[in-house]
């Protein structure tokens, strides 16, 4: 056979079979005397296993490792990987699903910080009734936009579990709305400093708001890199309010045993 008769009989191109040659996948036939190549039934077969293994999703690394084995007893082992990897991309692809799906039904994940997860699509509503107009707010939703997309999915629904739960009554979203107010007047713009008294206000308001189970160990080291970088995006006064806020909850959590 030559080689588009073999690419035909198989059902790929010739350009693939040209490309496993390259790989090593597919042995070169011997060449006639006028130089084409002279394809066999077993060169058929063996291009016709490499098209099965491929189409189940093994990558070309994997193929020829089966291959090497004549015996085929490593088959069943690749094949039980592929399959728990298919399963997690199965898993992947559902959940993306049920993102688009919350995104097509309301328009509460539809934010300036973008498509977020159906948690926190759903704690953004309930937030932005709460402080539409606040800058720190607006810096608020930005934070739990990027922990939407660093969390593990775990976490993410811990995390959004809690912060709905906080946020249930009316007294809790009074005290929200207060929190912001006061954390909007220690801006930059209000010439406002580290000492001044309306922070302490801000601190322990802005504490009386939060999950205790809601503050990381890390939260309240300053030299942490993440942290630095978090306290850098605030005013000094805002700044000084957000770290005596996560002092108060980290002496009021119960010592370790």
């Amino acid at each position: 056979m030559r080689i588009g008769e073999l690419a035909a009989a198989v059902g790929v191109t010739t350009r693939t079979v040209r490309h496993y040659h390259h790989q090593g996948l597919l042995p070169e036939p011997e060449r006639l005397a006028n130089g084409y190549r002279d394809y066999t039934l077993r060169h058929a077969v063996a291009l016709a296993r490499i098209r099965r293994l491929t189409e189940l999703g093994l990558g070309l690394a994997e193929v020829r490792d089966v291959l090497a084995d004549d015996a085929g007893k490593d088959l069943a082992e690749v094949l039980a990987e592929l399959d728990e990897d298919l399963a997690r991309q199965e898993a992947e692809i559902r959940e993306r699903r049920a993102r688009l799906r919350v995104l097509r039904e309301t328009d509460n994940g539809l934010t300036v910080e973008g498509p977020v997860s159906p948690q926190l699509a759903s704690l953004l509503g309930g937030l932005g009734q709460v402080a539409a107009d606040s800058p720190m707010a607006a810096k608020d939703r930005e934070m739990l936009a990027l922990i939407d997309t660093m969390a593990a999915v775990e976490d993410r629904e811990r995390l959004m579990g809690l912060l709905h739960d906080a946020l249930a009554s009316p007294e809790a979203r009074a005290r929200a709305v207060r929190a912001y107010a006061l954390l909007d007047e220690l801006a930059d713009d209000a010439g406002i400093g580290p000492a001044d008294p309306r922070v302490e206000e801000a601190a322990r308001t802005l504490a009386d708001c939060m999950p205790r189970e809601l503050v990381p160990e890390v939260a309240i080291n300053d030299d942490d890199n993440f942290m630095r970088a978090f306290y850098a995006d605030f005013s000094p006064a805002q700044a000084e309010a957000l770290r005596r806020a996560l002092r108060i909850i980290a002496e009021e959590r119960p010592e370790r045993s």
